[in-house]
């Protein structure tokens, strides 16, 4: 029933749905660019429906104020404190080891605003978790949203993201110029 209405409200407003999580996935880290308008979550939200998964979200822990709070839940969104980095890589593995099924959905970005450099607490997570990173996307230009890829991490970032910048180049954000590939590999 989702998966039908998402496909048909993406429809509407002229995006197509591309790609797959395959069934026999139940853990894997989505990571989602470019991310550069709020639209873009309502635009993944529609078609995480048509994935048919419960995705988790690390959605900043200053929204998680009252009513927004129970909606943001509703959604799966964890809340996270940006300014505290310590920890959050192993707390989110522990919750892939202990769950049966677990997609954590990030937009690697960290931020709606251009960003120099992307942030690589996805990798990690993927790494240390040992599950696969699915490169999720929204093309403005094309009107498609969806999976392009799944890799696993080699442990080599730089040659896994070289993978991932590749596929990134051939879409286009909202905001093209809040969108940045061209820096990643100084962080």
């Amino acid at each position: 029933m989702l998966k039908k209405f998402s496909i048909i409200i993406l429809k509407l407003f002229g995006w197509k749905i591309k790609g797959s999580i395959p069934e026999d996935i139940k853990k894997l880290v989505l990571i989602v660019a470019p991310h550069t308008s709020n639209i873009d979550f309502i635009i993944g939200k529609i078609a995480s429906f048509y994935f048919n998964r419960k995705l988790q979200i690390l959605i900043k822990k200053e929204l998680f104020f009252f009513p927004l709070n129970i909606i943001l839940k509703s959604f799966g969104a964890i809340p996270i404190n940006r300014e505290k980095a310590s920890g959050r890589v192993e707390q989110i593995v522990n919750k892939f080891k202990n769950e049966d099924s677990f997609i954590l959905s990030i937009t690697p970005e960290g931020t709606r605003s251009y960003n120099k450099n992307w942030k690589k607490g996805y990798y990690y997570i993927a790494q240390k978790a040992d599950v696969p990173i699915a490169i999720g996307f929204l093309d403005y230009k094309k009107k498609e949203v969806g999976i392009e890829k799944i890799i696993s991490t080699s442990g080599d970032y730089k040659k896994d993201f070289k993978i991932i910048q590749d596929i990134y180049k051939t879409k286009t954000a909202k905001y093209p110029k809040k969108f940045n590939l061209s820096e990643i590999y100084n962080n």
